[in-house]
């Protein structure tokens, strides 16, 4: 693999700080990524159990010993580290880029980063490929572009297709984890996400959540995997699975929590709008999602009744990868009024609020953006999105622009 696109913010964040930490879900390059950072680095990994004997049997000695140049795989393993680690830090606070972690999400991870390394740590999250890391292309200008609050004309200038549409569609259909993307062999690829879920259920939900039942857990994901683009009912999905809503509160969190699912929050900052409160969701990997969906092949998926929904993901995705890689902060939020307007995709940033209307097919048509336009007209937006599969970038308004999902 060429670099992952995170890889610069990874760099720009061991400069500013003693320590970062790589999270992301299983199997999507983080040790790969990790090995390929410039300079001299041991690596110990946590699931090593001589490496972790070793880590742990003193931490503080474990750190004096190597007080720099070290990486530390799975982290969330070994919770009993940070306040070792965070003396260690302390011990040299002016000396930058000396631990690296990489781990899967976890309470333990989290709770250790917050409480323990706070103002000691850089954060980046590494997903699987976006569409232009698989097909070996450096990542876009655009991110950076609509950050600033640019003008319209250069992002056009910068949304030119990069992709051809057979690429993107079977980035689409394949999804991103690194390693059935660059095998090509399709029966491998089909097992390889299937094992997956399985392992990853057996592997590290019940590690961290020894009490969830995983038989009913994974019918939850599956119909997660139908529910994938729609705004989700709590209630609805109880009595589906015969379970209590609490339970199914802490079932999301625990998908959200460990990058296989992403909620999105209803937008509830418009004025004078009955506004639908409920929570929207997507199974973060179009390719595990059409294995769920046991969609057979590219050409199935274009007739599938829920072709649309998964674009939608998959769009939402890599815009969110791609701004996240370029170590831009974008908190994304759905719309919807109780009369029915509705726009897929809000996301609120450094540069203020970007309104993005994502369709599948080739050319939005602009008398069907009213919801889109009144958005940005309320609040006062320097810009709205429309990411479709056109050709080529057109400017369908004042302050809308519609960009070919190729172009990401």
């Amino acid at each position: 693999m060429n670099d992952r696109h995170l890889t610069a913010f990874v760099a720009t964040l061991l400069r500013h700080f003693p320590c970062v930490a790589v999270v992301g879900v299983r199997q999507s390059g983080k040790t790969t990524l990790l090995g390929m950072l410039p300079g001299a680095w041991r690596r110990f990994d946590m699931e090593s159990a001589a490496d972790r004997q070793q880590a742990l049997a003193d931490p503080d000695l474990f750190l004096r010993l190597h007080a720099g140049g070290v990486l530390i795989d799975e982290a969330q393993l070994a919770p009993a580290l940070f306040p070792a680690l965070r003396v260690a830090i302390d011990r040299d606070r002016a000396a930058k880029g000396r631990f690296v972690l990489s781990g899967s999400s976890s309470p333990e991870l989290a709770k250790s980063i917050a409480e323990t390394l706070a103002g000691r740590i850089g954060l980046a999250e590494l997903a699987p490929l976006t569409p232009a890391e698989a097909w070996r292309l450096p990542p876009s200008k655009l991110y950076g572009l609509l950050a600033k609050g640019a003008p319209a004309a250069d992002i056009l200038k910068a949304g030119e297709p990069r992709l051809s549409l057979r690429q993107l569609l079977e980035s689409w259909f394949h999804g991103g984890y690194p390693e059935p993307w660059l095998s090509g062999d399709e029966e491998f690829r089909r097992l390889w996400h299937r094992n997956y879920l399985d392992t990853w259920l057996l592997r590290d939900i019940a590690a961290l959540f020894p009490n969830l039942n995983r038989d009913r857990y994974r019918q939850f994901i599956q119909l997660l995997s139908h529910l994938s683009g729609s705004i989700l009912n709590n209630a609805e999905i109880a009595r589906t699975l015969g379970v209590s809503e609490p339970t199914v509160r802490d079932w999301l969190a625990i998908a959200h929590g460990t990058f296989l699912w992403r909620q999105v929050p209803a937008w509830d900052r418009s004025p004078h709008k009955q506004l639908v409160r409920h929570p929207k969701g997507y199974l973060r990997d179009s390719g595990l999602l059409h294995r769920l969906l046991q969609v057979a092949d590219a050409d199935a998926l274009a007739t599938h009744p829920m072709n649309g929904r998964s674009w939608e993901g998959m769009v939402v995705e890599t815009l969110l990868r791609g701004f996240g890689n370029a170590g831009i902060r974008m908190n994304p939020f759905h719309y919807r009024t109780r009369g029915g307007a509705e726009i897929d995709l809000i996301l609120d940033g450094e540069a203020g609020i970007l309104p993005v209307e994502i369709k599948l097919g080739g050319q939005a048509d602009p008398r069907a953006l009213r919801a889109l336009r009144e958005f940005v007209a309320m609040h006062d937006c320097r810009l709205g999105l429309v990411i479709d599969n056109g050709e080529k970038p057109r400017r369908l308004d004042e302050r809308i622009v519609s960009l070919p999902a190729a172009s990401l």
